[in-house]
């Protein structure tokens, strides 16, 4: 602005100014507001739920809804920072502690949906306790879900862990593993593919939909709901949360009509958290 035009007094320059950013200002609330949200998801469940929303709620609601899919949801979080999307929905609480502690960015969450249970597969064997001893077992290598991986293990007496782990336990902080299993760490997204070639695998609950496993029937071993700090919600980077796009998009993933569709569509493999 100063380099396009000059004033003959301060008075004039300052009031030109304050105009000046006010026109900017609205426009820009304007821009970030009024086309549709464009949301960051992972393509099971979340994106499923999202294009449930978007086909059944959304415009009732006078929400313009964007459904973008991500294969790699290591690439979500990036985005939403950078402004690529407005929001995302595909993590937990841990991972994104996680994930904003090493980037440095201030993405929150803004409701909590659902959970997808952790599991242990296997094509090999029938049980847990069916694992031969020195058995290779494919965990994801993010730090929180190599961890969660592992405390599942250990809370079903397969490992145990050193006390006091956290959402960084490795498989150095094992200090009992009576089938000396081996650990292979994986891309999460590839441990569904390892199950041919490893005796067991620690697979998330969306890959293992994906996979067509049904983690409430071919798990051996699965995660409990009840206390779990592990529900996916909506996230936008923060000073975003009062958006009133956002606010729509928050209220319709916890309205009952999710719940049904959550319920009737994943029969136990993904559960409402609300």
């Amino acid at each position: 602005m100063r380099n396009t035009a000059k004033f003959t007094t301060a008075v004039l320059a300052a009031g030109a100014l304050t105009l000046g950013l006010t026109a900017c200002g609205s426009d820009t609330d304007s821009a970030d507001t009024s086309g549709p949200l464009v949301v960051a998801a992972s393509p099971t469940p979340h994106a499923e739920i999202l294009n449930y929303v978007k086909d059944n709620l959304a415009k009732k609601a006078g929400l313009d809804l964007e459904v973008k899919e991500f294969t790699d949801y290591t690439t979500q979080n990036p985005s939403t920072e950078d402004g690529s999307v407005d929001a995302n929905y595909f993590q937990n609480k841990p991972y994104l502690d996680d994930f904003n502690e090493k980037n440095g960015t201030k993405i929150v969450p803004v409701v909590t949906v659902h959970l997808e249970p952790l599991g242990l597969y296997s094509h090999k064997a029938k049980s847990a306790e069916a694992l031969k001893s020195g058995a290779t077992v494919a965990v994801p290598n993010d730090t929180v879900n190599e961890a969660r991986a592992l405390k599942l293990l250990a809370n079903h007496g397969i490992i145990t862990l050193k006390a006091g782990t956290g959402n960084e336990a490795t498989p150095a902080d094992i200090v009992k593993n009576p089938k000396n299993l081996k650990f292979k760490e994986l891309e999460a997204a590839q441990t569904p593919r390892s199950l041919d070639d490893v005796d067991a695998a620690v697979i998330n609950g969306n890959y293992a939909i994906e996979a067509d496993l049904k983690p409430a029937d071919d798990a051996l071993v699965l995660e409990s709901a009840k206390n779990n700090p592990y529900g996916n919600f909506l996230a936008v980077k923060d000073g975003n949360q009062d958006d009133p796009r956002v606010k729509k998009l928050a209220k319709l993933l916890t309205s009952p009509e999710v719940k049904k569709f959550i319920e009737d569509k994943y029969a136990g493999s993904v559960l409402a958290s609300f």
